[in-house]
């Protein structure tokens, strides 16, 4: 899928509208009755967003999030009310809004959805299928992830029997999130929405990486966000992205060693390979690295989306 015509995106500006929030790789829009999330180019690696940007990757990470979107959408209902930047128009009451977004929308194509306002959950609801990232350190050192005891002798990536629903929250300073147990995600936001959550976010895993796997990708590990909307319960921001999630190629999956991802994994080990020391300022990207995880994110939409 090569469709690059205009330069990467680094960061929007919509002129005479709102800016509510500019994350790591969202910029979220205020229109009044809905929020308008543009996914940039920005790419992002332990807790810095590096200077370099990823072509294509904001309209990867939005035309994945609909497609997944879309496929649970009988699970759990979602945030969306149009991603087709044409039709934005239709909902935008200020004419100011539809004007600065019609000027913009070769920019906006494929990478902007049109969302419902919702009260965010201030939980990352992390579902994890195999053993890696955080929960394979944590589980070297005390044989737990976030408090779940495992069996003993497990090995780096191996599957685990069931998926397991290991929460998580911001840290105050709002850069990455930290790995909490079951009873502190109650204590913070309740009994009942807490077994929501953990239940809806299983069944979401559960569909989706059986989906993934017979297209050859294995979905190691996941989050996703959820939010109340109108008294219910929906998912926002994305989901099942290589940002939000750990996708490994299942031909060359072996457990006993890091995998080989369709995610950033890529970027952090080109990070870690010329010893960079985690602080400011982050490095650019070379060339080549750029090129790679780009393709590694294309692949990984060609291969779930069939597109």
């Amino acid at each position: 899928m090569m469709e690059n015509d205009n330069g990467p995106v680094s960061e929007t500006s919509l002129s005479g509208i709102p800016l509510l929030l500019r994350g790591k790789v969202r910029d979220v829009y205020d229109l009044g009755d809905f929020l308008l999330i543009v996914a940039t180019d920005r790419i992002s690696a332990f807790d810095f967003v590096l200077p370099t940007p990823i072509p294509d990757k904001g309209r990867i990470l939005t035309r994945l999030s609909v497609f997944w979107f879309d496929y649970l959408k009988d699970m759990v209902s979602n945030h969306i009310v149009e991603t087709d930047v044409e039709k934005f128009g239709g909902f935008v009451k200020d004419a100011a809004y539809a004007k600065t977004i019609a000027d913009n929308r070769k920019m906006l194509k494929d990478r902007s959805m049109l969302v419902k306002k919702a009260r965010s959950v201030k939980i990352e609801c992390v579902v994890r299928g195999y053993l890696a990232g955080s929960g394979w350190e944590e589980y070297g050192r005390q044989g737990t992830v976030c408090g779940i005891r495992l069996p003993e002798g497990l090995a780096e990536s191996e599957k685990l029997e069931e998926p397991i629903f290991t929460p998580a929250t911001k840290s105050k300073m709002g850069m990455h999130d930290i790995n909490i147990t079951e009873e502190q995600m109650i204590d913070n936001i309740g009994g009942e929405t807490g077994k929501i959550l953990k239940e809806t976010s299983l069944e979401l895993y559960v569909k989706a990486s059986r989906f993934a796997f017979e297209r050859g990708i294995i979905i190691a590990d996941t989050k996703f966000e959820f939010g109340i909307c109108e008294g219910k319960i929906i998912l926002i921001d994305e989901i099942l992205t290589p940002d939000s999630s750990r996708f490994w190629d299942e031909k060359k999956y072996a457990p006993g060693k890091p995998q080989d991802s369709y995610d950033k994994q890529f970027v952090r080990d080109y990070l870690t390979s010329i010893g960079w020391n985690r602080q400011p300022p982050a490095p650019n990207l070379p060339a080549d690295v750029v090129e790679k995880t780009r393709q590694k994110y294309l692949e990984a939409e060609r291969r779930i989306t069939g597109i």
